[in-house]
């Protein structure tokens, strides 16, 4: 929503002042320029990025316009359902969540909780990693050394996502000097041939060139990175938060101390209380 509004106030405020000046928006409205900055941008965009990662961007350019999912209630979520499966260990062993991670659509602890089952990330590295707890043969220090290395793997592709889109609007600027230098030149070649009126008005026309390169990398391409970052930064913090908590659980802390470890972790914006985190641990164990 905040993207679509953003967009909105990035138009009102050129084009209205642009207008409130005196201008006349006809003289803005040169498609042939849009094609060639925005097909250069494009054809640059493919030869400078690999298959998957022009796959990856189309397939996360739609989450832009979503909501963050990253709320407090998702955290919540998160710390309660390590507390059941750290607390179902403790009692009855390793083996007790067997089937739990095995088959996790039919689990009574996962299904409990839609909201994280959504999130294909955190559910692989939480079964993956409770999978290699069950094997027993791992030190403390070699899981968390294979969890930095897979959370590090997983921020990587996501990052590659936001440097393609940061360096397409990167290259704006410079496609829309392109476009106003092409229209200069055909202006040039076009003297004594036409009048010195139409001569202005084609000169502004190309100068539009610059102008839109610019507007579209700074107004509305390049936010789009910054976005995407950030919901890369949220989605990296929940594999950071399931990884302290099952790292303090393997160093022998207590359910309730080992599911504190992943609370501190959070960002103070969406770290719940201590107290309200016991009430919504007490809720969680009747559903």
């Amino acid at each position: 929503m905040f993207v679509i509004i953003g967009y909105v106030v990035v138009i009102f405020s050129v084009f209205g002042g642009f207008m409130m000046a005196g201008g006349h928006l006809a003289a803005l409205l040169q498609p042939i320029e849009l094609l060639m900055i925005g097909g250069a941008a494009f054809g640059a965009f493919l030869v400078g990025n690999d298959m998957k990662t022009i796959k990856a961007t189309v397939a996360a350019l739609p989450t832009v316009l979503a909501p963050s999912s990253y709320s407090k209630a998702l955290y919540l979520d998160l710390l309660a359902m390590m507390f059941e499966f750290l607390t179902k260990i403790r009692k009855d062993g390793m083996m007790a969540i067997e089937k739990d991670v095995e088959n996790p659509e039919n689990s009574a602890i996962f299904t409990k909780y839609p909201k994280i089952m959504k999130d294909h990330h955190l559910m692989d590295f939480l079964c993956d990693y409770l999978r290699m707890m069950l094997s027993g043969n791992m030190e403390p220090f070699q899981i968390e050394n294979l969890m930095d290395i897979d959370i590090e793997t997983h921020h990587n592709e996501g990052h590659a996502v936001c440097h393609a889109i940061a360096k397409m609007a990167d290259g704006m600027p410079a496609f829309g000097i392109v476009a106003a230098v092409m229209g200069v030149v055909h202006t040039m070649s076009s003297v004594g041939q036409v009048s010195n009126n139409e001569l202005g008005v084609m000169i502004a026309h190309a100068l539009v060139g610059t102008f839109l390169g610019i507007l579209l990398c700074y107004g509305f391409v390049g936010p789009l990175s910054t976005i995407l970052e950030q919901k890369l930064n949220e989605s990296t913090k929940m594999l950071q938060t399931a990884k302290i908590i099952l790292l303090a659980s393997l160093n022998g802390y207590a359910p309730t101390i080992a599911v504190e470890f992943g609370r501190k972790v959070l960002n103070s914006t969406e770290r719940p209380e201590f107290l309200e985190l016991e009430e919504y641990i007490k809720g969680a164990k009747t559903r």
